[in-house]
């Protein structure tokens, strides 16, 4: 099957966001959750930030200090204590311990069309509690029972966590706190309780022993999960070597629970992925694809912030045609294309 770029891509660039900050700027737009709200789309974009430069012989990094105030450290460049040399990155040589260069928040973005998008100038959801000391990112939103339930990496010193919010009216949060612990991410749940339970994908970091699998889990209440087990393993080589994770909430087909994902090779090269489950069992894979549905080949996807990365949070139908909302390069958001029941009708042709 053939996905469509739009030919507006990329639709929401940095150069679009005030910072949310004094003396900070926006260097990345990217990995937004996706929804369909009354006659609306609906983003919540990732918005990277970090501080403007003080001096170049510094490095600076921000964070939530012990009572939740932001506060902003330099370290210098030539400072034998640390490794600088990843953009992203400021890591203690002795420690092991590992600072951000910036720090994301959530951003709300709305659009009529699904191509222009309307950016809010203030965060929608921004690290407030000592497991978000880095950071909050990569919302996931899934509509159940008439809310809107919104979950994100929340990044601190302490590692990558799955925390939850969620609204009604995209207006007022309430939040529900930390429902997987360090190290996990990517987490997708499903729009409607299954056999009773409530369901979810979500991939573990394992640190010593182990691969970056997308694995299963049930709750009776979306914060207690349980029953977990692997799903999709990576493959030895090729696309899928290097590690896979959920990417845009399942969607409910006359076929079975359609899942867009991410995966990427040795090289971190991310590409996505497809891959449909049973409707009364999210455990069982009935077809997949065996290549990707989307490969970093425009500019704005091989060059940018991290080079060669398509990662989706968030996908909406509309008219019986997907729209994949994705970020590039960990820079910029596009969008791509293609009508649901090809592109499921493709995973059955002999990619089971």
């Amino acid at each position: 099957m053939d996905l469509h770029r739009f030919a507006e891509n990329p639709l929401i660039t940095p150069a679009q966001v005030a910072a949310s900050q004094p003396d900070f700027e926006a260097i990345g737009t990217f990995n937004a959750g996706a929804a369909l709200y009354r006659d609306e789309v609906i983003l919540l974009v990732r918005v990277a930030e970090r501080p403007l430069a003080r001096s170049a012989d510094d490095v600076l990094y921000p964070a939530l200090n012990e009572s939740g105030a932001l506060t902003v450290r330099a370290i210098r460049h030539d400072d034998p204590r640390y490794d600088v040399r990843d953009p992203r990155i400021i890591r203690d040589l002795h420690t092991g311990a590992v600072f951000l260069t910036s720090m994301s928040h959530l951003r709300l973005a709305r659009s009529t069309d699904g191509i222009h998008f309307a950016i809010e100038s203030r965060p929608f959801l921004t690290p407030q509690i000592p497991y978000e000391a880095f950071g909050v990112e990569d919302a996931r939103i899934t509509l159940i029972d008439g809310t809107y339930w919104i979950n994100y990496s929340a990044v601190s010193p302490l590692g990558i966590a799955t925390g939850l919010v969620s609204t009604r009216d995209f207006v007022q949060i309430e939040r529900h706190g930390i429902i997987l612990p360090p190290a996990n991410r990517d987490v997708v749940l499903f729009p409607e309780k299954i056999g009773g339970r409530y369901w979810c994908y979500h991939r573990p970091m394992p640190a010593y022993i182990g691969d970056y699998n997308i694995w299963v889990a049930e709750s009776p209440d979306l914060l207690h999960w349980g029953n977990h087990r692997v799903l999709l393993r990576v493959e030895a080589d090729g696309w899928e070597a290097g590690r896979v994770g959920g990417g845009a909430p399942p969607i409910r087909t006359p076929e079975g629970w359609l899942s867009i994902y991410h995966a990427a090779d040795v090289q971190d090269r991310y590409c996505l992925g497809a891959f449909l489950t049973a409707l009364d069992d999210p455990a069982r894979i009935i077809a997949r694809s065996k290549t990707p549905i989307l490969e970093p080949d425009a500019p704005y996807e091989a060059a940018g912030f991290y080079p060669n990365v398509v990662f989706t949070c968030g996908a909406v139908v509309r008219d019986e045609m997907l729209t994949i909302y994705y970020g590039g390069a960990d820079f910029c958001i596009a969008a791509a294309s293609v009508p649901i029941a090809e592109l499921v009708e493709g995973l059955f042709r002999g990619d089971a």
